[in-house]
């Protein structure tokens, strides 16, 4: 789905970018593989014994399917409600560099930080990668209702599929739910593979990749953290001599 261009008067409405928000959810990928990946997490609340409100609301509240896996998992198999929120809080820890990457995109010198609150509260990986593919073609001054417009989007697709998968949870096999939940990383690798533009990018991608199998034969149990923290620290220290050669 083409924008309009930065400088067309359509922009001048904020309704109107909220609309192209909204829009923007059919045009990536991505939002099949939330749905997919959402009807899995409808299917496993339903076989947890939990109440369709209950994972509804969980979706709008916690918004991170991983995160929302954990919890159901955690509270499914005995966990107290302390314990399942020390699991999700840790799980959450991950999306706050997309956060800190994100928001300074939208900020104009008159921002309020009110204005960030829903728009933070969107920024998952599916919302991550997609701002970095349709901000730039939006006017900054309406990049909060934008965005706010593609975060209502893909949160409603998501209620959907929960509603579709806790209906079908008696007829899905646990295979295919355990297939679909698959779906989200591999997506997600591919988006970011598709986004590396710089050198450092694709240094910390493959590294990571590469570094992950050797470090997964230690057995920490912090295997994703490590080979992701050196993979990042190396791809760092690779644009930071490129910069200096070019100074």
């Amino acid at each position: 789905m083409p924008l309009p261009p930065l400088e067309s008067p359509i922009w001048q409405s904020s309704v109107r970018a909220y609309a192209f928000g909204l829009r923007a959810v059919g045009s990536t990928v991505l939002t099949l593989v939330l749905f997919a990946t959402y009807l899995g997490i409808g299917a496993l609340a339903h076989d947890t014994h939990f109440s369709l409100g209950w994972v509804l609301t969980s979706t709008l509240l916690v918004w991170a399917g991983p995160a929302q896996i954990i919890l159901i998992s955690s509270l499914g198999s005995g966990a107290t409600v302390v314990q399942a929120a020390i699991a999700v809080t840790v799980s959450a820890i991950r999306l706050f560099p997309m956060v800190v990457a994100v928001l300074p995109m939208m900020r104009t010198p008159t921002t309020r930080l009110r204005q960030l609150v829903l728009p933070a509260h969107f920024i998952a990986v599916t919302l991550w990668v997609e701002c970095f593919r349709l901000l730039p073609h939006v006017p900054r001054e309406n990049r909060i209702a934008f965005t706010v417009g593609l975060g209502t989007g893909l949160v409603s697709v998501c209620l959907i599929a929960n509603i579709v998968g806790y209906g079908l949870a008696a007829n899905l096999p646990q295979l295919f739910g355990a297939a679909i939940l698959l779906l989200t990383p591999l997506a997600f690798l591919l988006s970011t593979a598709r986004n590396c533009r710089e050198l450092a990018d694709i240094v910390a991608l493959g590294l990571g990749l590469a570094l992950f199998p050797l470090v997964a034969t230690l057995h920490t149990g912090v295997d994703i953290l490590i080979s992701g923290v050196s993979a990042g620290t190396i791809a760092y220290g690779v644009h930071w001599l490129r910069r200096r050669r070019r100074a």
